[in-house]
């Protein structure tokens, strides 16, 4: 993914972010083995070390990538990974893709163990459906565990998990939500609209960053603009701000950054919270946006 939707950043600038999320308040890190085959881990765990965060001073979200592996290398990849993260604690260890060569029943007799022996804290899935995450959850408190979380795309741009019976499966199983791509790269940010930036690398393949799709939004991103001027917020911060308040539900979002700003106004996203009707407004402008 690095390189694709995001650029390749210097060790400095991964340390500078960091810093920042931490200072702003941020204490949860998400990352994955295919980031950059390891490297998103490795420059998390060296911007730590230099700031010399203790090891239970944030928590660390990571994945295993199953595609064409069995169980067996999923218990072998957590080695790798903690290798990867300086020996970190693994808080979350998530099964990245439902594509593993091995049954779900045998990937959560693999993650049981490794939560028996403590190698990691927490077991997770991401683009699970709610089929498959009720039968992850069901697999693994046969061995005495709780599955925790099921990360998907979620944001007002796509809001499939509402219908597709994700959302409403956590709710029923006391899982949470992490929502990944919160604001469907950038676009949520209204910084595309305008031509005030043009897409670059991936994104300009991306139909939805065509000038077709991005005028259709043009509503949503204007009610995003002037909510954000009633909070003091940007479109970005209310965009998010609609996903991790969303009622009775818990969900979170997990925002990328690749500017020391945007730690910041990550973190600026839980100043304030959406009165009902403004949360009502966009999801009206959402609905018929969402794919």
């Amino acid at each position: 993914m690095i390189g694709r939707f995001w650029p390749r950043l210097i060790p400095a600038l991964v340390m500078s972010i960091v810093e920042e999320a931490i200072h702003h308040g941020i204490n949860w890190f998400d990352t994955a083995e295919i980031y950059g085959g390891g490297k998103s881990e490795e420059s998390l765990a060296s911007a730590l070390d230099e700031l010399h965060i203790p090891p239970d001073g944030v928590a660390i979200a990571t994945k295993w990538w199953p595609v064409l592996r069995s169980a067996e290398h999923l218990e072998q990849s957590a080695q790798a990974r903690l290798a990867r993260l300086h020996h970190r604690p693994i808080t979350l260890y998530q099964i990245h893709q439902p594509y593993s060569r091995s049954s779900i029943p045998k990937q959560m007799e693999a993650m049981a163990r490794l939560l028996d022996a403590g190698l990691i804290r927490h077991a997770g899935v991401s683009n699970f459906s709610a089929r498959q995450m009720t039968e992850a959850h069901r697999s693994l408190k046969s061995h005495g565990h709780l599955l925790v979380s099921n990360q998907v795309r979620y944001h007002l741009l796509d809001r499939r998990i509402e219908t597709n019976g994700i959302m409403s499966c956590a709710a029923d199983l006391g899982m949470s939500i992490i929502a990944y791509s919160p604001l469907s790269q950038g676009i949520l940010t209204g910084k595309f609209h305008g031509r005030l930036q043009q897409p670059q690398g991936m994104r300009r393949m991306d139909p939805h960053f065509r000038p077709t799709f991005l005028n259709k939004t043009q509503s949503l991103i204007d009610a995003l603009t002037e909510m954000g001027q009633k909070y003091q917020a940007t479109p970005a911060q209310v965009a998010l701000n609609w996903i991790v308040t969303r009622p009775g539900e818990r969900v979170f979002a997990i925002p990328g950054a690749t500017r020391v700003s945007q730690a910041a106004q990550n973190a600026g996203t839980m100043g304030f919270t959406l009165s009902s009707s403004d949360r009502q407004a966009l999801d009206h402008l959402s609905a018929d946006l969402s794919r």
